[in-house]
């Protein structure tokens, strides 16, 4: 099958497009031909193994490079097969789901980690939806247990994850408030934000409002700053973020770490998001998709072997919404 392959850190150009042998599902698993793969901030920061301190701390990550060769981690597509284990998927079935190895014809992924396609959209909406989509509700509904009537503030409203907590949201009955920049407004007001503030002319952190959760999806603000957009018992959720600027020791966190000690002084809750895509959660968005309260918006597609076109994008560009690779298969 053809893949793309990442041998060591480095920018996009390490990365190649190649033939490799086709993995052959465990018990547990199923093989899925992909059709479609999401693009995902992760992705930047394993190809260039940014921050170095996570090269140490964070699974998947070596000293000079990734663990897993093959980059990627949300698809969608359709089984080709399963595994002895698995027993409530099927050849010929459309899924979507997340693994390590995505940026490929073929990837296997534990069935626990894969759900069905959401009825009406194609694969490239669907590959756009499970690790942005599981953070986005994972944040929302396990760490804020946001309640109906809340005020929620989402810091970078315009990228992937904030497209999901924006649409959550609202479907969650909350009065929201996006963050993101002049060119972003009307696609943030789209997504059904409720007032969407102009970061290139206002500093929420300044204006004197205060939200019962802020979600902050860029970490470029100080802690201090957020804090002053929270309600004295309201939470803070950081899902760290940023686009490359050079490579850096800490990155996002920096911010985590302050946070994390932080919370355990103050009355506000600040919490690490680290929410799994798993059978659960992507059934729940299948859910929110059916039901018509969210709908991936895509802003470009690249073919598999422009990969490293795709990351460029994302990492230096601000990406609107979200970024997909299509891997259908000739023939």
């Amino acid at each position: 099958m053809k893949a793309i392959v990442q041998e060591r850190y480095g920018p996009p150009s390490v990365l190649r497009y190649a033939e490799v042998a086709t993995p052959v599902p465990a018990a547990d698993e199923v093989l899925v031909r992909v059709h479609a793969a999401g693009v995902n901030a992760a992705d930047w920061h394993m190809l260039r193994g940014d921050p170095k301190l996570a090269r140490l701390t964070v699974a998947g990550f070596g000293l000079r490079g990734p663990k897993q060769s093959i980059p990627g981690r949300d698809f969608a597509g359709v089984v080709e097969s399963a595994g002895s284990a698995v027993e409530d998927l099927s050849p010929g079935d459309e899924v979507y789901g997340t693994s390590a190895g995505a940026f490929a014809e073929y990837v296997c992924a534990k069935s626990g980690t894969v759900a069905r396609k959401p009825a009406g959209l194609t694969f490239e909406e669907a590959a756009a939806l499970p690790l942005a989509g599981v953070t986005a509700l994972g944040g929302l509904r396990d760490l804020a247990a946001a309640q109906p009537g809340g005020r929620l503030l989402v810091n970078g409203a315009s990228g992937g994850v904030g497209m999901f907590a924006v649409q959550l949201a609202k479907a969650m009955g909350l009065h929201v408030t996006g963050v993101c920049s002049t060119r972003n407004l009307e696609l943030v007001t789209g997504f059904g934000a409720d007032e969407v503030i102009d970061y290139t002319r206002h500093d929420f952190t300044r204006g004197g409002r205060r939200y019962d959760v802020v979600f902050d999806l860029v970490a470029n603000r100080s802690l201090a700053a957020l804090r002053r957009a929270v309600t004295p018992a309201g939470v803070l959720i950081l899902a760290g973020g940023g686009v490359y600027t050079g490579g850096s020791l800490v990155g996002p966190m920096g911010l985590v770490i302050v946070g994390l000690l932080t919370g355990r002084l103050v009355r506000q809750r600040i919490v690490l998001l680290a929410a799994a895509p798993d059978r659960e959660r992507l059934d729940t968005l299948r859910e929110y998709v059916e039901a018509g309260h969210v709908r991936p918006v895509i802003e470009r597609t690249y073919p598999l072997h422009r990969a490293a076109a795709a990351i460029t994008h994302l990492e230096t560009e601000h990406a609107r919404a979200k970024i997909v690779i299509t891997c259908r298969i000739e023939g």
